[in-house]
């Protein structure tokens, strides 16, 4: 009966179905607080990052590097170190709060466990700290039960398979991909231990980076089940004349850092089976699938990509699922803040295939107790009831680790898969706030299907100072730090590019990619397609990658599709022929230089309107031009539903730098990836004459 409620239902049931979640066990609001990731070492999970900080603050000088491809001043200390973390790769039996009926939900996933992983919320794994300079060491045990398909030679290679078997990925670091690196072109079978090791450089940025298992053919599987964390680099280097400076040596109150959040996004999609291993369903009355349900006794698991009905990963199963995006391993929990207090909030978007469209608003009376108690489906109708008032404007400082130009201000931060966002938030005055994954543009989003809007959680906001004018308190804290905390030769014009627009081209930590580089270099050109049988294939569904070569097509191991050379720069174009993906490359991140859409307006601009197509404004690439990512979204969008598909046109610029060897780039939607949309990509030493080395012989 309870699975039969109406909207109306569901919300007016308020402080009944909190009492009732009660009796049936759930987790009560207050226990569930997001707190911060526990970080490696630390006996206890850490109230700030600053809490676990790495030990005394490096002494640093120095000039930029010889090929000025960083800017960042390099650490001189010795005074550098490991970071050892233990992973066994298990199943691990544990519960996620399901608002949708009151209950904690039991459920069985393939996981990291270990020393280090938090009891309570073992479905994120803790966060690494470490400083430019230090060694990161990951021990995988991976005791998961054998799977002959990891290692059977005839398995086709783009059909997910090889649950059991696994590697790592460091997601956003500038390391070696090879040898014990950041190579995910290992396999980790069950009953092997491996450790990588993480060399980061002295000059490498400080920012947020995370780490994920990247085992092809099963990635989606694995991260959905949890098998992620945070891994961020703290810097105290401050600019020079010569050098810039890491951002963490700005975000300063008095003589503390700002108060951090750091919050790991993910999208658990798991599913109770019925009698013949499908997954349970409630369907409306024309047998459409409006949520998984999973009965008092059953145990949620995560054990195929697709059941015999056609449901698992794919495209608005997220949404059909009626899961709910976590925070820190908490469904629907509550974030503490305090009015009048900048905090800087480290985003990682470590889920699958959808979307997350970030804002804040106020929550009216009633809102916290009607949260207990929501199914997924209604939270268009929570938002219209008790999300009031215009949205909290904030501020995106970095892009996936890597410091912008320029703050920019919005009231809605869009994380596709991949994808992490620094934010500057101060919250205007005390009370309960919706932090909402906001309803998106159909073009803008991963899924191309409506989903209205789903609740991330509420914000809690303990009395203090209240703020009336957000853009000019957060330009005054900026200016009382730059004065307190800036060397004297550079405090002038540090503080001149606050008062300017919030300008932050101090500690940028790349030199812009100029026209001379990318001159007399080939173009190096993406485009992304799922071939569709009956619509332009004969053959199965498809998951490609096409270049300047040749047309798209799936994945293929032992197949090298392009060789870059060691020293150089070169320009990229990526598109997508069907729907949209997320472009992702390891090692070497890439600067935007220009996003068109199919009428040929540039809508990377600050100020620029994308509207092309179904859904409105998008406001995803307004404001990109010039920052540095390595995870892009690829935009195709229509202008009619069902009908045909218009790409835009993005162009981006990259260095290949220190590192040689062979890793890959692909689509961050995982299933697609694990399905062929990827590729791998060389880098190699040129020979002196115009080509390049193929060794000594």
């Amino acid at each position: 009966m309870r699975r039969c409620w109406s909207v109306r239902g569901r919300l007016l049931a308020g402080l009944a179905g909190v009492a009732l979640a009660a009796a049936a066990g759930s987790a009560a609001a207050q226990d569930r607080i997001v707190d911060n990731p526990r970080v490696l070492g630390a006996p206890l999970p850490s109230a700030g990052l600053e809490a676990a900080a790495p030990p005394p603050p490096l002494a640093l000088t120095g000039t930029a590097s010889k090929d000025k491809s960083y800017v960042i001043a390099p650490a001189t200390t010795p005074d550098t170190g490991d970071r050892r973390l233990n992973l066994n790769v298990v199943y691990t039996d544990g519960q996620l709060y399901n608002p949708a009926n009151g209950r904690n939900d039991k459920v069985h996933l393939r996981s990291y466990n270990g020393a280090d992983v938090s009891a309570t919320t073992p479905y994120v794994a803790p966060t690494i700290l470490v400083r430019p300079g230090d060694t990161v060491r990951v021990a995988l045990d991976n005791k998961l039960p054998a799977d002959p398909s990891c290692t059977d030679p005839n398995w086709l290679i783009n059909v997910p398979h090889c649950y059991n078997g696994t590697n790592l990925h460091s997601h956003g670091l500038w390391v070696s991909p090879t040898g014990n690196s950041d190579n995910v072109l290992l396999s980790i079978n069950p009953g092997v231990q491996f450790e990588y090791e993480y060399n980061i450089p002295r000059d490498h940025p400080a920012g947020t980076f995370w780490y994920h298992t990247h085992r092809h053919g099963s990635t989606a599987l694995q991260v959905s089940s949890g098998m992620a964390g945070a891994l961020v680099i703290k810097g105290d280097r401050k600019p020079t004349p010569k050098t810039n400076g890491d951002l963490d040596t700005l975000l300063y109150k008095g003589s503390s850092p700002i108060p951090e959040k750091l919050l790991v996004f993910q999208q658990i999609q798991y599913a109770c089976l019925d009698a013949n291993g499908n997954i349970k369903v409630r369907e409306d009355a024309k047998g459409n699938v409006v949520e998984w349900v999973c009965d008092p006794g059953d145990t949620g698991v995560i054990e195929f990509y697709s059941d015999a009905n056609g449901n698992g990963f794919g495209p608005g199963s997220w949404g059909q699922s009626g899961r709910y995006t976590s925070i820190n391993g908490q469904v629907l929990a509550t974030l503490p803040a305090k009015a009048g207090e900048l905090a800087r909030w480290r985003m990682i978007h470590a889920g699958v295939r959808d979307t997350i469209s970030l804002q804040f608003v106020k929550m009216a009376q009633g809102g916290a107790e009607a949260l207990e108690r929501l199914a997924a489906a209604d939270g268009e109708k929570f938002r219209e009831t008790y999300c009031v008032g215009d949205p909290v404007p904030f501020y995106i400082v970095a892009d996936d680790g890597l410091t912008d130009a320029q703050a920019r201000k919005t009231v809605v931060a869009t994380l596709q898969p991949g994808y992490r966002n620094d934010l500057l938030v101060v919250f205007p005055k005390a009370g309960n706030y919706c932090m909402l994954d906001a309803d998106s543009s159909l073009a803008g989003s991963v899924n191309n299907v409506p989903v209205g809007t789903r609740l991330l959680g509420k914000v809690a906001v303990a009395p203090g100072q209240e703020v009336a004018d957000i853009p000019a308190f957060v330009t005054k804290e900026l200016v009382a730090a730059a004065n307190t905390q800036m060397p004297a030769d550079v405090r002038a014009s540090v503080v001149a590019d606050l008062q300017a627009g919030l300008k932050l081209t101090r500690f940028v930590p790349h030199p812009t990619i100029s026209d001379a580089e990318v001159k007399g270099q080939p173009v190096e050109k993406v485009l992304f397609n799922i071939a569709i049988p009956g619509q332009n294939t004969n053959m199965p569904v498809q998951f490609e990658v096409g270049s300047q070569d040749y047309a798209p097509r799936p994945y293929a191991p032992d197949r090298v599709d392009r060789t870059l050379v060691l020293g150089t720069a070169q320009e990229w174009e990526l598109k997508s022929e069907f729907v949209s993906h997320p472009f992702h490359i390891h090692v070497n991140p890439f600067q935007i230089v220009k996003i068109l859409d199919p009428d040929g307006k540039d809508v990377s601009e600050p100020g620029a309107k994308d509207t092309f197509g179904i859904g409105g404004d998008d406001p995803q690439y307004p404001g990109l031009k010039g920052v540095w990512k390595d995870t892009l979204w690829v935009k195709s969008a229509q202008k009619v539903k069902n009908g045909p598909y218009f790409p835009y046109t993005l162009v981006v610029r990259t260095r290949y730098q220190r590192y040689i060897g062979e890793y890959v780039l692909h689509c961050h939607i995982l299933d697609h990836e694990d399905q062929g949309m990827m590729q791998n990509v060389q880098i190699v030493l040129p020979d002196g004459a115009g080509g390049v080395s193929h060794g000594h012989h």
